[in-house]
């Protein structure tokens, strides 16, 4: 049988995987988003994150009609799994996906899950779903996979071809399906997990694992400072050390990291287990916002700067680096300490138009420009602002020696005032 592919969320995910499979079968790529489906028809790519060639994608239909996923016999859902306000998980998305497939589900069809869940939400909770509304019967009629996405907003070497796949199955006929259908686009291999349990815990202890290394990090910077000691300098020391893990101080944003732990810690708490280090981690990279606001103000004040009406610029507003993704970024909790003391905030960021913002209210520069500001805030690493260097960064400001907060530190200590 000739196939065809359905793609559901066309975001960070899902487009790469849209763009990778048309060029070897037909694809149906499908987003709720009509204004985003408008665009990819232009080949604009919003995140700037994929080139968009119109006239090499001849396999490819970008549709906000779901029913144009009908003709389709094999279905790959990438739709967001984000948090509600409790922290616990938000799976909306993930089964109102599941229901628009099932609806539309044929015998023989495999669906294949990427968005990220917790161990069981595929068969416990997705399955039953295209059961219901197909009618058909699992493992008799239809096949399930589970094969978790790996992609890194702004990595433009980690792409999706170069990441090895983790891929599963329902059933062995259904594992097999799934990792052939893989190796068509994924030049780096294929992991085959034992089976969608499996693939989904493996996912999730990934992002997990990085926030733990993260929120070490984090409180011995805030230990250190009590010190007196240089966090930089003590990691340059302790990275001559082979197996030492080079991670550093800095602020968790995005769409996975700091939300996957919550899915793990649902799942546990679910079991009858009460989680202790995941959600102690987590606790503390969410209050490191805080903390810089705490010595932003601190800085200030010892300068006898007044905190109220002062001028400050923020440069980053991303949740990472060379990206164009706020999704959860820190950045947003920073600038609404700031709002909070009155103080008169500037946002700049060259990766994102003042649409993409997380605060629609304050807009955003669109290009750099001079002002009084009493402090310059790098908040993200972006190439630019490391290019530029600290010099023409302080000269924003036509006050003489502002205060410069360098967050991710791209500068070295003695340039700045303060530093994670």
């Amino acid at each position: 049988m000739k196939k065809m592919i359905a793609i559901l969320g066309l975001g960070y995910v899902g487009l790469p995987l849209a763009l990778a499979f048309s060029k070897k079968f037909h694809v149906v790529g499908f987003d709720k988003n009509i204004k985003r489906i408008e665009e990819l028809k232009k080949g604009i790519d919003r995140n700037r994150e994929n080139k968009i060639n119109l006239n090499a994608l001849k396999k490819i239909t970008f549709s906000c009609s779901v029913d144009d996923i009908s003709c389709c016999n094999i279905f790959i859902i990438t739709v967001p799994t984000p948090v509600f306000k409790n922290k616990k998980p938000d799976l909306r998305p993930l089964f109102l996906a599941s229901k628009m497939v099932g609806l539309r589900l044929k015998k023989n069809d495999l669906i294949i899950y990427e968005s990220t869940v917790y161990p069981g939400c595929t068969e416990d909770y997705c399955v039953p779903i295209l059961q219901k509304y197909s009618k058909l019967k699992f493992n008799k009629d239809f096949y399930c996979g589970y094969s978790p996405e790996r992609i890194n907003p702004g990595d433009k070497v980690h792409r999706l071809e170069n990441i090895i796949k983790v891929t599963s199955g329902s059933n062995k006929k259904a594992a097999g399906l799934v990792s052939q259908l893989y190796k068509n686009i994924i030049k780096a291999g294929i992991f085959n997990a034992k089976d969608i349990k499996t693939a989904e815990a493996a996912k999730i202890i990934e992002n997990t694992q990085r926030d733990l290394n993260i929120a070490y990090m984090n409180e011995l910077s805030i230990i250190f400072k009590k010190m007196n000691i240089e966090t930089n300098e003590v990691l340059k020391a302790a990275y001559t050390k082979w197996n030492f893990l080079k991670f550093r101080p800095g602020l968790v944003g995005g769409h996975c990291i700091n939300v996957d732990p919550y899915y793990l810690t649902h799942k546990a708490k679910m079991i009858g287990y009460n989680p202790k280090i995941i959600l102690a981690g987590r606790k503390l990279n969410d209050s490191m916002s805080n903390f810089v606001v705490e010595n932003i103000f601190k800085k200030m004040r010892q300068q006898k700067i007044r905190i109220a009406k002062s001028k400050i610029l923020i440069l980053g507003v991303t949740f990472k680096e060379n990206c164009s993704d706020t999704r959860n970024s820190q950045i947003a909790h920073i600038h609404e300490g700031l709002l909070k003391n009155k103080c008169k905030v500037s946002l700049y960021d060259p990766y994102i138009s003042s649409n993409q913002l997380f605060n629609q209210k304050h807009k955003m520069m669109k290009k750099l420009k001079k002002d009084n500001y009493e402090a310059i805030v790098v908040a993200v690493g972006h190439k630019q602002f490391k290019n530029m260097g600290i010099k023409k960064l302080r000269n924003l400001s036509t006050v003489n020696k502002p205060l410069m907060i360098d967050i991710k530190g791209l500068f070295k200590k003695s340039e700045v005032d303060f530093q994670l």
